[in-house]
């Protein structure tokens, strides 16, 4: 089922149900989706093109809790990760930090990554390898930490 078909059926259900902060965080994802469909490409949205798409809201949700953090605002920084966990629920399970480890750690061997200057190919064959398995700059720290960069 794709990606918009989901976000569809979870609005109808968030409209009846009256849960307002769903449904406005649904319909900001439909509104990407709907941007991307007139982008004038005329194909059907891929998985990872789903996963990016999620992936740039929630960066963009985790980016705001941080600045609301900082200033003071709990009110609005509750209200964005309530909206995170919402979009949270339509990617892929995130892997946890000991399974990214593992994961990079075989990218490490596979590629004879050994060396701080390989630091920047190991990140690049990281991210790929764990598109939207996990938050891109905790596979950025776990690299410079397991090649003592």
């Amino acid at each position: 089922m794709s990606l918009e078909t989901i976000i569809n059926e979870q609005m109808k259900a968030a409209m009846k149900s009256g849960e307002k902060l769903r449904l406005e965080t649904i319909r900001s994802i439909r509104a990407v989706i709907i941007e991307f469909s007139k982008t004038g490409t005329g194909k059907e949205m891929t998985p990872d093109e789903e996963i990016n798409i999620l992936n740039s809201l929630a960066k963009k949700r985790k980016d705001a809790i941080e600045m609301y953090a900082n200033a003071g605002r709990t009110d609005l920084k509750e209200k964005e990760e309530e909206e995170l966990q919402i979009i949270m629920e339509f990617l892929p399970k995130q892997m946890s930090a000991d399974e990214m480890r593992d994961v990079i750690r075989d990218i490490m061997s596979e590629n004879g990554f050994d060396k701080a200057s390989d630091l920047g190919k190991l990140i690049g064959a990281s991210v790929k390898q764990l598109k939207g398995k996990g938050d891109n700059k905790l596979i950025q720290q776990i690299a410079k930490e397991l090649l003592g960069a």
